[in-house]
């Protein structure tokens, strides 16, 4: 996917803002546009990454068939219902079948897909799925706990809510030991 065209960003934002009864030519407001458009392209970098470049070959052989867990991953997102962000942690398992994945490949593949815009629930999916895949694992356990600033500043205006989310996939799935081994491990 190419680069997000900065500038018609910049003149839209400009548009957005007189719309919202601003003036986008005074002085706080001047290079409001420019920054919102470079902010934006940050934040939503996961749509011009793939997990095969993210990942970049990260394979490590594994005597061992273990589980393996990194937990405490903060990520941020945008929901793609406001444009407002959600942020949290997110905790990934998994049960290797003689090769690992670099721990720092994890988080970048959260990152990856947070950076975008989301719903928790997807989010949570699409990581399992891409380590489930990058790993060969046996099977992947993700919880995401995270707290959505739409709840939070509109609408209900609920400022403590945080919703969990969780993927199980292959043996975390069909076997009860495995998952609850994750679920007590991750506490």
């Amino acid at each position: 996917m190419k680069e997000p065209n900065q500038r018609k960003i910049a003149e839209l934002v400009r548009e957005l803002l007189s719309e919202l009864g601003e003036d986008p030519t005074r002085e706080g407001l001047k290079k409001t546009p420019e920054r919102v458009a470079k902010s934006l392209s940050f934040l939503t970098r996961g749509y011009r990454q793939k997990v095969k470049s993210v990942v970049n070959g990260a394979y490590f052989t594994s005597g061992t068939n273990h589980m393996v867990i990194l937990k405490d991953i903060e990520l941020y997102s945008m929901c793609e219902h406001h444009m407002l962000p959600f942020y949290g942690r997110c905790a990934i398992g998994y049960i290797s079948q003689g090769r690992v994945l670099g721990v720092s490949k994890l988080a970048r593949i959260v990152d990856m897909f947070a950076r975008r815009l989301q719903i928790q629930e997807r989010l949570t999916e699409e990581i399992a799925d891409a380590v489930m895949k990058e790993a060969g694992a046996e099977g992947v356990g993700v919880v995401i706990k995270a707290r959505h600033l739409c709840m939070m500043m509109r609408g209900v205006e609920k400022q403590n809510s945080e919703m969990t989310t969780s993927a199980v996939l292959g043996s975390f799935r069909s076997d009860e030991k495995v998952r609850q081994e994750f679920l007590s491990l991750i506490r």
